[in-house]
């Protein structure tokens, strides 16, 4: 090839090569939006899969809401569930002694603490606790324990156990007249239940 050859071939030799690095840069293009766009559709449809997930969850909690609604609006009226209720319960003392028809409870109330037996109840976010009462009341026999327990429970003032009572009888001289014969020292938990914080706002 002469020299007029090779200049003639110059310019469509330089136009092939940019044909050719620009289809390069075209596929490397191409390629880099066809990678980007996939891994952007996996992120959608996490988030989407995610959405689905949250809103099939809510729609069961509402459901489990709605289920026990009743029966959580009662539990916090008869104060189990929220804030302590200590005068309520000094007000079931007050009011059991007199329906029971005894001679006087004396009480002592210590700090609320952990219910021992949550885990066995498995509360989930919940958060049970207790407080221990120590109460000693006297009796005019036996029968009148359960009695006082019962109108205990009759008034409303929350859930309590009985953890343990120990009976002792009064030496009366063989005096025969209504008084007292008997004193019980028992040992009460009185049960507080405390809602997280995203249940409470989920109750209507």
């Amino acid at each position: 090839m002469s020299q007029a050859d090779l200049q003639a071939l110059k310019n469509p030799l330089l136009v092939l090569l940019v044909v050719l690095v620009a289809g390069a840069a075209a596929i490397y293009y191409s390629n880099r939006l066809k990678l980007e766009s996939g891994q952007q559709l996996a992120r959608q449809q996490a988030l989407l899969k995610e959405a689905r997930t949250r809103l099939q969850k809510s729609g069961d909690e509402k459901n489990v809401i709605v289920r026990y609604l009743d029966e959580f609006l009662q539990l916090e009226r008869s104060g189990v569930i929220g804030e302590e209720q200590r005068i309520n319960w000094l007000d079931g003392l007050r009011l059991a002694n007199q329906q029971a028809d005894l001679f006087g409870v004396d009480y002592q109330v210590k700090t609320q603490q952990p219910y021992p037996y949550a885990a066995q109840l498995n509360p989930g976010q919940l958060a049970i606790k207790q407080s221990v009462m120590q109460i000693r009341f006297r009796l005019l026999h036996e029968e009148d324990l359960m009695r006082f327990f019962a109108a205990l429970a009759r008034q409303g003032g929350g859930i309590f156990t009985i953890d343990k009572c120990s009976l002792q009888r009064l030496d009366t001289r063989g005096v025969i007249r209504y008084q007292p014969n008997v004193t019980a020292d028992c040992e009460l938990s009185w049960i507080t239940i405390n809602v997280a914080a995203g249940a409470a706002q989920a109750k209507p």
